[in-house]
C-alpha cells in the first residue's frame, strides 16, 4: 500500500520500521522539525526522522503541517493512505479527507479510555490492570474515530510506564500491519466509539509529578511507576528536590503509627515512609544534582534516620 508515515517519538519507530519490513511503500515520512535540546541546546532530529534517514525515505519536516503548500506536496504522492503515530500536530480536514483509506491512527490505549496526549502514563497512574493499542480512522476531534482493531496487555503491579512503553511500541506496530491488511481485503468493519465510556488522559504537568504522602500507599506507588523513566515522582526532602524511582507493594510489619512523610523504619532492602494508610517502601531515589542510587546508599551516604520527615509540608 502507498502511505505517508507521519510520527515523532521513539514510540512511533517501531510501525515505521514494520512498514517498510512488511513491504508497504512508505512515500513519505512526515515528522516535526529538528528541535534544541539538552544542555547544549542543540538542534536534534527526532526518533523517527533518524530511522527515516537510515532506510533511505523521503522525509518532511513542516512547521505547520495545514501549510497549503505542504498538503498540495501530499496531493502530488498519490497515497492511498496516512498512518499517524504520535505525531504532534492535529491534522486538518483537508488531509483527513485526502487518501481513500482514510488516515489511521495508533493510540495507545483501549479506545475510548484514556483519549488525549499521555495515555500511558495515566493507566499505570490510575492502577490499571489491562491496556493496549486502538487503530482507527482519523476525524476532526481528539481520538474520537471509529476504531478499526484492538489487542491489550497486562499491567502488573511493579510495570514502568517506561516498560509498558517498549511493550505497546511493538503491539501498535504489529497491529497497524494487520489494519492496513485488513482494509485492503475488507476484513475490518469501523466501530463508533461510545462516548459514555471515554475518558482523557492529559499531558503531565509540574503538579502531577509531586508526591502527595497523605494519599494511599497504593496510589503512591501508582504514580511513582507511572512516571518512570519520565519525568520522574519527586518529594521535598531537607528543602531539596529528591526523586523516587522505585517503592514496593510489600506488607509493612510494624505497628508504628506515624504521620504520612515520615520515615518510619531503616532496612537493607530501603526505607519505610509513611502515608494515608501503611507505610510504602522505597528502593530507589536519586538526590538533586546526583545520579539514581538505591536507598541503602541513600541512607548510608545522607544520615538518613527514623523520624525524619518529606513532602512540602515538612520543610
Amino acid at each position: 500500500m502507498r502511505v505517508v508515515f507521519m510520527g515523532t517519538p521513539q514510540f512511533a519507530v517501531n510501525t515505521l520500521e514494520l512498514l517498510v519490513i512488511k513491504g508497504h511503500q512508505v512515500v513519505g515520512v512526515v515528522t516535526q522539525p529538528d528541535r534544541p535540546q539538552g544542555r547544549g541546546q542543540k538542534l536534534l532530529p527526532s526518533p523517527v526522522k533518524v530511522k527515516a534517514l537510515e532506510v533511505g525515505l523521503t522525509i518532511y519536516q513542516p512547521e505547520k503541517i495545514k501549510e497549503p503548500a505542504f498538503i498540495e506536496i501530499l496531493r502530488k504522492l498519490q497515497l492511498e493512505a496516512v498512518v499517524v503515530v504520535a505525531y504532534g500536530q492535529i491534522l486538518p480536514p483537508e488531509i483527513l479527507r485526502l487518501p481513500p483509506m482514510g488516515c489511521i491512527n495508533v493510540h495507545a490505549s483501549l479506545l475510548p479510555k484514556y483519549r488525549g496526549a499521555a495515555p500511558l502514563h495515566w493507566a499505570i497512574i490510575n492502577g490499571e490492570k489491562e491496556t493496549g493499542v486502538t487503530t482507527m480512522l482519523m476525524d476532526e476531534g481528539l481520538d474520537t474515530g471509529p476504531m478499526l482493531l484492538k489487542k491489550s496487555i497486562k499491567i502488573d503491579d511493579q510495570m514502568t510506564v517506561g516498560q509498558l512503553h517498549d511493550q505497546l511500541a511493538i503491539l501498535g506496530a504489529e497491529l497497524l500491519v494487520e489494519t492496513l491488511e485488513k482494509i485492503a481485503s475488507g476484513q475490518v468493519v469501523p466501530v463508533p466509539q461510545d462516548e459514555a465510556q471515554a475518558s482523557y488522559a492529559p499531558l503531565l504537568s509540574k503538579e502531577h509529578e509531586k508526591i502527595n504522602w497523605n494519599n494511599k500507599k497504593e496510589d503512591i506507588h501508582n504514580l511513582i511507576r507511572g512516571m518512570n523513566p519520565w519525568p520522574g515522582a519527586y518529594t521535598l526532602f531537607k528543602g531539596a528536590r529528591l526523586k523516587i524511582w522505585e517503592t514496593s507493594l510489600e506488607k509493612y510489619s510494624g505497628n508504628e503509627q506515624r504521620k504520612p512523610g515520615e520515615i518510619v523504619k531503616l532496612e537493607e532492602e530501603g526505607f519505610w515512609v509513611g502515608t494515608g494508610d501503611e507505610p510504602v517502601l522505597i528502593k530507589m531515589v536519586q538526590p538533586a544534582g546526583k545520579k539514581p542510587m538505591t536507598a541503602l546508599s541513600f541512607v548510608n551516604g545522607y544520615g538518613i534516620r527514623p523520624g525524619q520527615c518529606m513532602g512540602e509540608e515538612n520543610v
